[in-house]
């Protein structure tokens, strides 16, 4: 039996309020406490959830509300230079990829939140920690406290509480590329329910289908100067939309979608990251989940999906586990080999993005060979059928606790 009864969670992005629905779950009663002052539905930038992320949500009762919201991708087809897209083999009997807004997918997770019970405080930026033998205290910038049974960091990133764990930690690495998201005014002559990743003569984009009309995409910006996101969008809209533009002028559609989309509709985001491994994922009654301790980078199209994983199993061992240490230690011996093996993969598919001419010629020979010997079971399988069972009790030692049936 769990001697945890209370859960402070920092950070209402993805992994917070997925942590603390899913800790309500388990009877543990948890409180959401946000740095910024009020909601941001308004965050833009489109994400895909991948099967497995769908069926950790299943377990909180949140996933039909995200399918509500959402657009299935039943279709990925990939485009080298000025090729024809070529449609990548996919899982049988495995649930399309689901493409949301940001903003609308963290407005659901709130709102299934709150129906659990759970409580939200915004303009609370957490500053220390006190981590002792009962307890622990989070102290925030305007001078409040709150005392808990655990603390959990779910605040991305720049994570104030990777630092508090271990002021060594490393922090995100840049990826070399800065994105952006679009709407064009242009309805290509695609099938509908299919995501296309292509590789421009200069930079790689992806596009899909909207239902209600016109062709959305993400462009990942090769730059050698890393830029914040507040960096970014202080830069006019109308000068990415110019660099845009020149960087995809000649590719096929890239060239039209960048020349059909308006100031209005351009999300910048900035700088992408990728965690390297972080070594301590814990200390004390303190830990990690989502982003602060394993962002795989949007390449791997699985970052959301193993942030929502990892919430649902922390919130499980802490429900079965005696104690913080117990049930943390059996929480990282679940997650971290499938999370580091994820984002080794995502580096590997950065280093395609960004290639120079010489490696660009090569891709254009080499590529069409290897989806011919393309093993899609092998290579995807473990990622996308992974499920957790609930209701099976969190091990000291958990091996096999989880499934990728």
């Amino acid at each position: 039996m769990s001697k945890v009864r209370t859960a402070i969670v920092i950070g209402s992005g993805i992994a917070g309020p997925v942590t603390a629905a899913a800790l309500a779950k388990a009877g543990i009663e948890a409180t959401v406490h946000e740095a910024y002052p009020a909601e941001s539905d308004g965050i833009g930038g489109a994400l895909a959830l991948a099967p497995n992320g769908l069926a950790a949500l299943d377990i909180i009762d949140a996933a039909d509300a995200v399918r509500g919201i959402a657009v299935p991708m039943r279709r990925t087809a990939m485009t080298l230079g000025r090729g024809k897209p070529r449609v990548l083999p996919g899982l049988p009997d495995v649930p399309p990829l689901q493409v949301v807004e940001r903003g609308d997918l963290h407005r659901v997770l709130r709102e299934r939140a709150l129906a659990a019970g759970v409580r939200f405080a915004y303009g609370k930026r957490l500053q220390a920690a006190d981590d002792g033998p009962t307890g622990v205290t989070a102290r925030f910038t305007d001078g409040s406290s709150v005392r808990a049974d655990v603390l959990i960091g779910a605040d991305g990133v720049r994570s104030t509480v990777r630092t508090l764990i271990d002021p060594n930690a490393p922090g995100p690495d840049y990826t070399g590329m800065l994105g952006f998201g679009g709407l064009a005014d242009v309805d290509l002559d695609v099938e509908p329910g299919t995501m296309f990743f292509a590789y421009g003569s200069r930079a790689y984009y992806l596009y899909w289908p909207q239902p209600g009309g016109g062709t959305a995409w993400g462009a990942n910006l090769p730059s050698r100067t890393y830029m914040t996101l507040t960096e970014a969008r202080a830069v006019p809209a109308e000068k990415w939309l110019r660099t845009l533009r020149e960087t995809y002028e000649g590719d096929d559609p890239g060239g039209v979608l960048a020349a059909r989309t308006v100031p209005e509709t351009l999300q910048v985001v900035g700088g992408l990251h990728i965690m390297p491994p972080v070594p301590h994922w814990y200390r004390g009654r303190m830990v990690l989940v989502g982003d602060a301790v394993h962002a795989p980078s949007n390449s791997t199209g699985q970052g959301a999906s193993l942030a929502i994983e990892s919430a649902v199993e922390l919130a499980r061992c802490l429900r079965d586990l005696p104690d913080p240490s117990s049930a943390f230690i059996a929480y990282e011996r679940l997650r971290r080999p499938r999370v580091e093996r994820i984002t080794a993969r995502g580096r590997k598919v950065n280093r395609t993005k960004t290639p120079g001419p010489t490696t660009r010629r090569a891709m254009s020979l080499l590529m069409p060979l290897a989806f011919k010997a393309m093993n899609i079971e092998k290579s995807l399988g473990w990622e996308q059928r992974h499920t957790i069972d609930w209701d099976a009790p969190a091990t000291p030692t958990p091996t096999t606790t989880s499934s990728a049936a």
